[in-house]
Order: C-alpha cells, then structure tokens, then sequence
C-alpha cells in the first residue's frame, strides 16, 4: 500500500501554547474562542459554510511522535487498547474536534469551544449535521463512567512525545 500523503489547508489558532494543562476535548473548552485561518488556496470552498453553527476541524497532532497500542488515558487508570481512546499519539496522528462556528470572514473561522495546541496543521473541515452525525442507541464502552470528568480533565504531559 503506498503512503498517502496530506498537505494542510490551514492553521488552528488558539490561546493553548503548551500541551499541558489544555483541556482534551470540546467540552472541556466551553467559551474558548479560536481561529481557523485557511490557506488562499483553499478559500473557494469554505462558500456557504457559514450557514451552519457547528463545524468538523480534522487536525494533524503536529507534536506528537510515536505510538503506543495500549495507553492510559486521561479520566483513567486502566491501560486501554489506543483505538478505544483519543489519545493523541497514534499511528495516524489525526485529531477531530466539533467546534461552534461563530462567524467566517476573509477565509478565517472564528470558533469556540475548541481543545486545539495553538499552530496546529489543519487536515480538513466538515460540516457538522445532526441528522448524519448524531447515531441512537450508543454505547461508550469504558468511558461511560468518565463522562462527567470530560469537562474538568486537562491534559498532564502523558502524551507528550518521547514518553511511553
């Protein structure tokens, strides 16, 4: 299988300059406020974006450097498979957030509720649909009990690259 290859479309703007203490999701970020800045290049296809309150920002986690398969993640203390978390260092170190869209102008998005390191290579955005994105019936599997702490929890230096 050849590599695929990804080139940024812009980049993510946030008051989170340090991988530490950010909180590790959306709903942890309630009120941040940032800016997705996308490249000319890329400002035709952002036409009737603004007709939705909520976007998909798919991200690269430019910092992060290797993987483990098993990982204690945040809100845990039980080792877990990676792909049952959202630890940050992956394989495919690719991030998602759904951020509210609070305006577009001169191909800026300007968002809030997001959980993004300042700087970050944005991969792709989306639309956020609920009648697509919002399955019944779902189970969450280990995080159930976690759910509560998701606002509280903020990232302590575990994933940072070079630790197991």
């Amino acid at each position: 299988m050849r590599p695929l290859m990804m080139q940024p479309i812009g980049t993510i703007h946030t008051p989170f300059t340090d991988l530490k203490d950010m909180p590790i999701q959306p709903a942890g970020a309630v009120g941040v406020r940032g800016r997705v800045e996308v490249f000319e290049e890329y400002r035709d296809g952002l036409k009737d974006l603004d007709g939705f309150s909520h976007v998909i920002l798919l991200y690269a986690f430019h910092r992060s450097e290797g993987f483990n398969l098993e990982v204690v993640p945040f809100m845990d203390t039980v080792p877990r498979g990676l792909f049952a978390t959202r630890a940050p260092r992956r394989p495919n170190p690719i991030g998602i957030s759904v951020v509210q869209l609070d305006g577009l102008a001169d191909g800026v998005l300007h968002v809030q509720n997001i959980d993004v390191l300042d700087g970050t290579p944005l991969l792709d955005i989306k639309p956020f649909f609920p009648a697509f994105d919002h399955p019944e019936n779902v189970r969450t599997g280990w995080l159930e009990s976690a759910e509560e702490k998701v606002r509280a929890t903020r990232s302590d230096g575990r994933f940072v690259s070079g630790k197991p």
